[in-house]
This record gives C-alpha cells, sequence and structure tokens, in this order.
C-alpha cells in the first residue's frame, strides 16, 4: 500500500493537549503514521494511504477536530465540546 502526504485543515486545535489527543487518534489507525500539527494553521498532515483519508477525517470529527468549515450551527457547537474533552484527555496522558 502506497503512502502519501494527507493534508488536512481543521478546526478547534488549542493546545498541546490536543495535539496529543489528535497524535494518540490518528496513530491509532492502522496504516496511519508521521502525524504533523501546526496549530497556528490548524493543520494537520499524516502520512497514509489515499484510501485511509475518509477515515482520518471521521476520527478527527469524532475527536472534535472537524474539517475548517465543514460543521455549522448545533455541530459546531457539539464538535467544539468533543474537542476540549479531547484536549483534558490530550493533558493528561
Amino acid at each position: 500500500m502506497e503512502t502519501n502526504t494527507i493534508y488536512l485543515e481543521v478546526e478547534n486545535i488549542k493546545c498541546g493537549g490536543c495535539e496529543n489527543s489528535i497524535v494518540k487518534g490518528l496513530t491509532s489507525l492502522d496504516g496511519v503514521s508521521d502525524v504533523s500539527i501546526d496549530r497556528e494553521s490548524q493543520s494537520i498532515s499524516v502520512q497514509a494511504s489515499e484510501s485511509l483519508r475518509e477515515a482520518v477525517v471521521l476520527k478527527l470529527k469524532a475527536m472534535g477536530y472537524p474539517l475548517r468549515g465543514s460543521v455549522s450551527g448545533l455541530e459546531a457547537g457539539l464538535t467544539n465540546a468533543k474537542s476540549f474533552v479531547s484536549c483534558a484527555i490530550g493533558r493528561l496522558t
């Protein structure tokens, strides 16, 4: 399986706790490695097969880090709340 760099712009990355949770969550997916996060630009890059893009996007959204502009209204509020939980967990690990 050929790996590529998958680049994603997301929302809600606030601190190192968020970053820790994202790295841990994404590397738990088989075939994902080398997770890099740029907090300032709210971007993430991972080494993975392009076929894993949707799984990475879904994992990020489940943790509270949806693709930039992909959620609004109540859903945006819920993903923001999830990101606070992920952030807290990331600070503890």
